[in-house]
Parts: C-alpha cells; sequence; structure tokens
C-alpha cells in the first residue's frame, strides 16, 4: 500500500484496538468495521474509517493520478478532539478560525430597504419643512 494512506490506517486499527467493539464484546476488527457494528464504534473510529476510504478512492482516482493522495499528519488527529477546526484528511480546515460562535442573542441588522426608506422619508421632511 503506498505511504499516503499508511498513517490513517495505523490510526483506524488503533482506535479498533481501543473500541468496545474490540475490547468488550470480543468481535474481530473486520467485523466492526460493517454495518451492524459499525454504528456502535466510536465517533473517531467512524471518521477514521470514512478518511481511510476517501484516501483509498483518492489512490485510484485519475484527477489525484499525478498528485496523488495528500499526506495526512496523525498528529493533529490526536491532538484535536474537540473538533475544533478539525478536518481529517488532507489539507488545511475549511473553517478553522472562520465561524464566529454565537449565543442566539444578537441584533439583528437591519434591512437595507428600511434603511434607504429612512433616508427617503427625512428627505422628504426636510423638503417640507423647507417649503413652509
Amino acid at each position: 500500500m503506498p505511504s499516503s494512506c499508511k498513517e490513517i490506517r495505523t490510526a483506524l486499527a488503533q482506535c479498533l484496538q481501543e473500541s468496545e467493539c474490540v475490547m468488550v464484546y470480543r468481535h474481530s476488527a473486520a467485523d466492526c468495521l460493517r454495518s451492524p457494528l459499525s454504528e456502535s464504534l466510536p465517533t473517531k473510529c467512524q471518521q477514521l474509517k470514512k478518511g481511510f476510504g476517501e484516501c483509498r478512492r483518492g489512490m485510484i482516482d485519475m484527477r489525484k493520478r499525478f498528485r496523488g493522495n495528500q499526506p495526512i499528519t496523525f498528529k493533529t488527529l490526536e491532538t484535536s478532539d474537540s473538533g475544533e477546526g478539525y478536518q481529517l484528511y488532507a489539507g488545511r480546515s475549511a473553517f478553522a478560525g472562520g465561524v464566529k460562535k454565537t449565543d442566539g442573542n444578537e441584533p439583528q441588522p437591519r434591512d437595507w430597504r428600511e434603511v434607504e426608506n429612512e433616508k427617503y422619508r427625512q428627505e422628504q421632511e426636510q423638503a417640507a419643512s423647507k417649503k413652509s
């Protein structure tokens, strides 16, 4: 197997070995990856499974034939449990620092039509006051 998927494969194997499916229920790792048991895996293992599938798919993708899969850094996988600014596969996160946290009590910005109508009414009032 090319080196582009080795890190994510070892990370997936380690995650499976530490999961309840293997440790407590004594299923094989291959069984835990199949349909009825795969839903009981931790979120991290499910993400690794999906990322490994995308990596394998990328090896035969003709669009990536010359460039190849971008290497994944497993250290960033280990350190980011929170999921904030986290991307499982290839490259920078699309949402790193770009998403603003809100609590739902922010004031709504005024609609541009309301602002324009208010300006127009003020101009009309000024014109009417100048005439009289």
